[in-house]
Order: structure tokens, then sequence, then C-alpha cells
């Protein structure tokens, strides 16, 4: 375990690209998995960092029992980029420190699945799990989102060339769920050797 205490690998990508069945590919072969997502959700419950500038910023977000409705924020700040972007500088910070702070209290391998690019403290292996847009709409569209939302969202993540030049392995994801599972544990086997 002492050569892979230290092993940190972020899993990004685009929506709908795969990268909840590659971080728990990688949870099952070993890592600790943290999902910035479910962070995302904590740092703006009520009393949270990143909850007080998000409620003065849209009041119309806040339910009557103070919660954010995320769905409504969503609605705002994925239909103008000048919001997305206010609203990353109230969480992203927020998001990373919490990370950072879980990470370092793990001895052991920890993969963060994330869906932005986010800052995080130490050295950490990025994972970029890619796939066609197409197939990503069609598969957030199974999810249940409506289409045009799906791209609205995809509009506003980095784009591939960015994930591309952040990435220290590419996961191919256009295929099925075997293919997908056998390049993740090809890659885990890969970064585990290089850790050791």
């Amino acid at each position: 375990m002492a050569e892979t205490s230290n092993v940190r690998v972020l899993v990004c990508g685009g929506i709908g690209a795969g990268k909840s069945a590659v971080a728990e590919c990688f949870a099952g072969m070993g890592a600790v998995m943290i999902e910035a997502d479910r962070v995302g959700h904590e740092v703006l419950a009520p009393g949270a960092p990143a909850w007080g500038a998000v409620a003065k910023q849209w009041p119309s977000v806040v339910t009557a029992d103070g919660e954010i409705d995320r769905a409504a924020l969503g609605r705002i700040v994925f239909a103008d980029p000048g919001e997305l972007a206010l609203l990353e500088s109230y969480t992203h910070p927020a998001i990373s420190r919490a990370i950072t702070e879980r990470a370092g209290a793990i001895d052991g391998p920890v993969v963060v699945e994330v869906p932005i690019v986010l800052s995080l403290d130490g050295d950490w292996t990025v994972v970029f799990v890619d796939a066609s847009l197409d197939t990503r709409l069609d598969r957030a569209q199974s999810r249940g989102m409506e289409r045009v939302d799906a791209m609205r969202r995809a509009r506003q993540q980095p784009d591939h060339e960015t994930w591309l030049a952040l990435a220290d392995y590419v996961v191919e994801n256009d295929g099925d769920l075997v293919a997908l599972h056998e390049r993740a544990s090809e890659v885990w086997r890969e970064i585990i050797a290089s850790a050791s």
C-alpha cells in the first residue's frame, strides 16, 4: 500500500462521457471515490461555504426552507456564460478545498470524478473520458434530461482540446461497458505501476 498511498486521480470529461463508470471501475480496483458533484451539493447547503454568496446573488433560487434549488440555478447559469463563471467563482474554491482535505485524510489511492476543471493541491493524474457529442447527448437523454438542456450544459463545459491538453490518460467511451471497463482497468494498472 505504501507505493500507492499517494495515488490521486481525477476522472474528467463532458456530460454523458462515462466519468462515473470509469471512477467506479477504479473504485472497484481499490481506490476511494470522491464525487465532486456531491461535494458541490454540500458546499451549497444552508450555512455551507458557498451558500451565502449564491443566495445573495440569485435569491429567486432559494426555497422556503433555505435550500438552493439547483435545477432553477442550473437554468439560469447554463443559459449565460457570465452567470456560470460567477457561480463557479463562488463554488469552485470551496469544492477544491473540500476535496483536497478529504483526499489528504485518506491513506490509499483516491479517485475524484469531476465534470469541470478543478485546481487541486498536490500531484494529480488526470484521466479524460472521451465520447462523441452525439453519444454523450444520447446518454444524457436516456437519463431523463432534455436534449436541448444537455447541449446547453455541454457547450458550457471545457472543449475537447482543453480536456486533451490536461489529460495524462484518455479512455475512449463510444462503445459498450465491457470495452470501457477493459480500457479503464488497463489505465488503472498503468497508473498504479507508475506509482510503484
